[in-house]
């Protein structure tokens, strides 16, 4: 249909009307440049961001939840910020489970070659108690209904798990040449365009659960047979041994059998030896141990105290926990280092904020965003305790959503945890109205390469548990650099790769985010509450009883899952 005339001039006048009305809130939304030229000055000629770095990972070590290495980090990071004049620092406990460490893990092939092999045990899994030496067969467990036909075959056996088909294939061919990558300027444009979500978006959620359930009962299995150690593949090449758990923390859980990541060259090779009827012989000597006198984990929590608005809350937050290859640098001391250097700079600056300034270092991200969850369900809103007998998914929301009182005092919460690379803007998880306000706070931070401000969702870490209760809860949009790459749960996560400049870029840019937020006359504006989706539909009887609908309803799901 061709507009008439006046609807035209209508539509350009409302179109000027929207722009100015942007600049009005850009305008209006009040930035302090003299006080963001002091948070410059100090963030860049006296940064204390790569000190707190290097004690949190050189000197600590990785900090896998449970260990005595996180206690010690949350001992540490709660000391350091009362000495920098915090206040109110402390730690929070909540439930989690058994901790684990391990102190070493030899793995050499005795036959048909002597060689060392590179690999690192999976967290969770027993160590050895001494050097044992076992055989190696190829094992594929895709299902429960895989069980039968290695019943009776396993005991003393090394098993070598073959790919269940997740989609994890064989690494590509090693390459020396992997250079950092930084986020273009068309890499920034596109991601300021909106994706509407997808409706098949949860679906990952009853894939996990079913992935959680079929690892304890390989667990189970595998006891019960006797098994001496399992093998699995890095998902990375070039040596890089990628790692996580492979048992459970849960207390009643069974403790899984060794369980070893190799190297992808390494794995591969004990495959063709395999596969040319070759018999492979391993020996194996890990020392770990389970640490279960305690099930608590801590989250560091500490305080800049407000003026008039001191009821009200700003937070930063970041996960202090890292899986134990590396020394946890990038994953995620980076983003704890920077939020503890943010809130540092604001007390060396003698700011004196209107609203409280918080900053949470959280436990037991890895595992599910374990910490964040557990403060928000103390202090903001909370959802129904599984039914008895039932495991936990981290992931599962359960209904209703009992929302707290203070819930209504927090204004914001800040996030950073995708590696050492420098901010370049934030994401506003589709609040559209924190847009213009966030584009005014990057303004001074242009000759920084922070800029962009889109309406995109991103998820995978702690801002997620605020936005999961309606709470403004952002995460930063980082250069990537190669932490997907190499350094992302792997053994090349260590203070080596960590680039220094972007982490004082960040630590500044966090400051001034913190100052602004704690400043302005409103608190931030909030999305919409969660809504509880509608339950499906009830099916049919008579359709149900139908041999042919039964036959494409199941091929539809089948098709689902596969997808």
């Amino acid at each position: 249909m061709t507009a008439r005339p006046f609807q035209v001039l209508a539509a350009g006048a409302l179109t000027l009307a929207l722009v100015a009305g942007a600049g009005v809130l850009r305008a209006d939304e009040a930035v302090d440049w003299t006080m963001i030229g002091k948070i410059r000055d100090e963030g860049f000629h006296r940064s204390q961001v790569m000190k707190t770095l290097a004690h949190l990972t050189d000197t600590i070590g990785p900090r896998l939840t449970g260990s005595p290495q996180m206690k010690q980090a949350n001992d540490w990071t709660r000391q350091q910020l009362e000495e920098w004049g915090l206040k109110n620092a402390h730690l929070e406990s909540f439930d989690f489970g058994r901790g684990w460490s391990f102190t070493r893990a030899s793995v050499q092939m005795i036959a048909p070659h002597e060689v060392p092999l590179l690999a690192l045990p999976e967290a969770w899994t027993q160590g050895t108690e001494g050097p044992v030496r076992g055989e190696v067969i190829k094992v594929k467990i895709g299902s429960k209904d895989d069980f039968e036909q290695y019943r009776g075959k396993l005991e003393g056996k090394i098993l070598l798990l073959e790919d269940p088909g997740d989609g994890h294939g064989p690494p590509g061919r090693p390459s020396p040449d992997d250079p950092t990558r930084r986020l273009t300027a068309q890499d920034l444009e596109e991601m300021g365009s909106f994706e509407i979500p997808s409706e098949r978006a949860g679906e990952w959620r009853k894939r996990y659960q079913k992935r959680r359930e079929l690892r304890k009962a390989i667990a189970e299995f595998l006891i019960e047979e006797k098994a001496l150690a399992t093998l699995s593949k890095s998902s990375r090449d070039n040596g890089i041994v990628r790692v996580a758990a492979g048992g459970s923390r849960e207390v009643d859980d069974p403790k899984a059998i060794t369980g070893l990541m190799l190297s992808a060259e390494h794995f591969q090779r004990i495959e063709r030896f395999l596969d040319d009827d070759q018999k492979v012989e391993l020996e194996i000597d890990v020392a770990a141990r389970f640490h279960e006198d305690s099930t608590e984990a801590y989250n560091t929590v500490a305080e800049i105290p407000g003026g008039d608005l001191k009821d009200q809350v700003v937070m930063c937050g970041a996960h202090l926990d890292s899986w134990h290859a590396g020394t946890g640098a990038t994953d995620n001391g980076a983003g704890s280092a920077v939020m503890m250097e943010a809130v540092r700079i604001l007390k060396a600056l003698g700011v004196k904020p209107r609203r409280t300034i918080r900053i949470g270092l959280w436990a037991g991200e890895e595992q599910g965003l374990l910490g964040s969850r557990a403060y928000v369900k103390e202090h903001f809103a909370s959802r129904p305790e599984p039914p008895e007998g039932e495991d936990a998914n981290p992931f599962e929301e359960r209904w209703p959503l009992t929302v707290k009182p203070e819930h209504a005092k927090l204004s914001v919460y800040f996030n950073l945890d995708n590696g050492s690379g420098k901010v370049r803007g934030v994401y506003a998880q589709e609040n559209s109205g924190v847009v213009p306000i966030f584009r005014a706070w990057l303004e001074p931070f242009a000759d920084l390469g922070a800029d962009t401000v889109t309406q995109r969702n991103t998820g995978g870490t702690d801002h997620q548990a605020f936005d999961a209760v309606g709470l403004p809860g952002f995460q930063m949009i980082q250069d990537p650099l190669d932490y997907f790459s190499k350094t992302h749960h792997t053994n090349l996560d260590v203070l080596d790769l960590v680039e220094a400049d972007d982490l004082k870029q960040a630590s500044v840019i966090l400051a001034s985010f913190l100052y602004d937020a704690a400043m302005r006359d409103q608190m931030m504006p909030r999305k919409p509450l969660p809504q509880e989706p509608p339950k499906p539909k009830q099916a049919d009887p008579k359709k149900t009883a139908d041999p042919e609908a039964a036959n494409q309803d199941g091929g539809a799901d089948h098709g689902d899952a596969h997808h």
